[in-house]
């Protein structure tokens, strides 16, 4: 890719099932669910290098004692950072680690962060914690999300009585969970005292009987958005919970010894050891709950509806290590087969394929395959049109054809050019990449590259096809193993304005070329009419943008547009199909930012206002 693409967030959670006394005994050390935290979150680190959190819940800890620790940090060695000063305050110049020392608990959850809306700063870094005097109001809470709805939010729980301090979908729903927390303890309270329980009796009851899965229903009901949360009470209940749609993704394990979640499944399968068996996906609307005593259950909390888990995270975001992504990955590089032989003339003799950056490797080998499959077909009707009569160097010719391949680019360095200014800020950014000199006859081969999406297009005019241009090819083909990306994404990835999509940029200057301006101001008037309408009545109009043109009409507007002045090659650049991305990936049918058929109300609502922010000029990124 060649900018890279925040994501938010990647979530990790441990409940050890056992007394800590059990870990200590079978594996030697008390510090069991923190060191499986720490492997969770390490092999995450691609989720969110902004910042990053942990908690911890002491089950054990007697009053005038804390029972809840949390230890967060920002910047890309967070990770590093946080588990180092956790490690510090449990420092007792004895070799074993105390059950008595801060940090060590039964139950742990952790967060890497990405920002999607441009706040920073360690006061939005996961987890959140709201405090109380009782162990049982006590909430802590991280997640993976974006709501659309958040102004729904705002309102309905200062219509409640309640003051919120920010405005933020992460704050709002912290307080709508807390706030039902609280209801759930009340109802409790109520029940046990009119049963006659009182003091640390009553309160044993109420925390050995909280139902998680009600407060989530009660708080959730008008949560527009994709959004994977994980909390857990200061009296041990512990919860991971799934948006209805299943936009963002969370996997679990269980066994008799403990209860973890994460946003990826490999990771699970490569900290704990198991098979990808033995790890399950959490359903859409459905919730993990860990309750006090360690019993545990999956359960509906909201009914699931139109399924639409985010197909960025098979094509981008997710490990490739995982088996249905690595197998999805090359399925997409292996449908691009025909349309890129189309642009080389089928001349594979002539033509060398490679790959910018390493996450398109893996589409790479699949295009490789898809060609050799090809070359195999030419190969066989070739020697049956013989009908045996060969000489031996037209055979050992006709054997000796394979599909060339070479690592023609390398990231070198990150270079800051930050130092910089204008054009030399440019000429820097052309050296991110180094080329491999003699990989290419000049004048004569083709130059195939593959990536796995094209979002705005600055790396490659400013610097990839620059480098590419200096081996001098006849004609280069950029492929990207995804579709364009057309409109802006509301459900934690950073694409939140129109102006920034090269695919939208190239549509909007064919209506100009074409002197069809007038459909951006129908687009514009229809989009402001519906601004202040109920998000569920609102209608994507922005793809009326897309109508006149083909997929082809716009990729070669793209490539001319990214192509630097000067360049002698030939530029042309190939798109994956709708078509084709839910062939290889039928699993995953969330593709609004390609099609915008936005899974949710309040996606339509987001476009709808992206548009009227780029028509009129305004250039902050739209906080949703």
């Amino acid at each position: 890719m060649a900018e890279t693409l925040k994501h938010e967030c990647g979530i990790a959670m441990i409940r050890l099932l056992k007394p800590l006394s059990y870990y200590r005994q079978k594996y030697g050390t008390n510090l069991y669910a923190l060191n499986k935290l720490y492997l969770l979150m390490e092999k995450q680190h691609n989720r969110g290098q902004e910042g990053a959190g942990l908690a911890c819940v002491k089950l054990t800890a007697r009053p005038g004692e804390e029972y809840i620790f949390r230890e967060r940090a920002m910047g890309t060695n967070a990770i590093q950072e946080i588990f180092a000063h956790v490690h510090a305050q449990m420092a007792s110049g004895k070799e074993e680690i105390s059950t008595e020392s801060p940090f060590v608990g039964e139950a742990y959850m952790g967060h890497l962060r990405y920002s999607t809306t441009g706040r920073s700063g360690i006061s939005y870094v996961h987890p959140f914690l709201r405090r109380n005097n009782w162990k049982s109001r006590n909430l802590t809470l991280c997640g993976n999300f974006n709501l659309t709805n958040v102004d729904e939010l705002f309102d309905a729980i200062v219509a409640d009585g309640q003051h919120p301090r920010i405005y933020s979908d992460t704050f709002i729903m912290l307080e709508q969970v807390g706030h039902e927390l609280d209801q759930e303890n009340q109802r409790l309270y109520d029940r046990y005292k009119q049963e006659g329980f009182r003091g640390r009796e009553l309160t044993a009851k109420i925390e050995d009987n909280i139902d998680i899965p009600r407060v989530l229903r009660r708080a959730s009901g008008i949560w527009d958005g994709g959004y994977v949360i994980c909390g857990m009470t200061g009296s041990g209940d512990a919860f991971a919970f799934r948006d209805p749609r299943g936009i963002r993704p969370a996997f679990y394990y269980t066994d008799d010894e403990v209860v973890v979640v994460a946003s990826e499944r490999p990771v699970i399968q490569t900290v704990m050891n198991v098979s990808q068996e033995s790890v399950c996906e959490l359903k859409p609307g459905h919730g993990i709950w860990v309750n006090k005593l360690g019993k545990v259950s999956v359960e509906t909390i909201q009914e699931p509806l139109n399924y639409s888990a985010c197909s960025f995270e098979r094509i981008y975001f997710s490990r490739g290590s995982d088996a249905d992504i690595y197998q999805e990955r090359k399925s997409l590089g292996r449908l691009l087969c025909r349309p890129v032989l189309e642009k080389i003339g089928y001349d594979l003799q002539h033509t060398v394929f490679s790959f910018i950056p390493n996450t398109a490797e893996v589409a790479f080998y699949g295009l490789l395959e898809g060609m050799d499959q090809y070359l195999d077909t030419v190969k066989r009707e070739k020697l049956l049109s013989c009908n045996g009569r060969m000489t031996q160097q037209e055979l050992d010719e006709i054997l000796h054809w394979k599909v060339r391949s070479e690592k023609v680019a390398i990231k070198d360095i990150k270079l800051r050019t930050f130092i910089a200014e204008g054009n030399t800020r440019n000429d820097l950014a052309t050296h991110v990449y180094d080329i491999t000199y003699g990989t290419i006859e000049p004048g004569v081969d083709n130059l195939v590259v593959i990536d796995d999406s094209i979002v705005r297009g600055t790396t490659l005019r400013q610097s990839i096809i620059k480098i590419l241009d200096r081996l001098h090819p006849k004609k280069i083909i950029i492929v990207s193993s995804s579709p364009q990306i057309r409109y802006p994404d509301c459900y934690g990835i950073d694409m939140s304005r129109m102006g920034e999509f090269i695919a939208f940029k190239a549509a909007v200057e064919l209506l100009k070329e074409q002197g069809k301006e007038h459909i951006l101001q129908d687009v514009y008037r229809k989009s402001k009419a519906q601004q202040h309408l109920p998000k569920e009545q609102i209608v994507n109009y922005v793809r009326e943008i897309y109508t006149p043109f083909t997929q082809d009409d716009i990729s070669k507007q793209i490539a001319r547009m990214l192509t630097p002045p000067g360049t002698r090659a030939e530029v042309e650049l190939v798109f994956q199909t709708l078509d084709g991305l839910h062939t290889a990936i039928p699993g995953y049918p969330g593709d609004w930012y390609f099609s915008g058929n936005y899974p949710t109300p309040g996606g339509n609502r987001l476009v709808n206002n992206a548009f009227i922010n780029f028509v009129e000029g305004a250039d902050e990124k739209r906080s949703v």
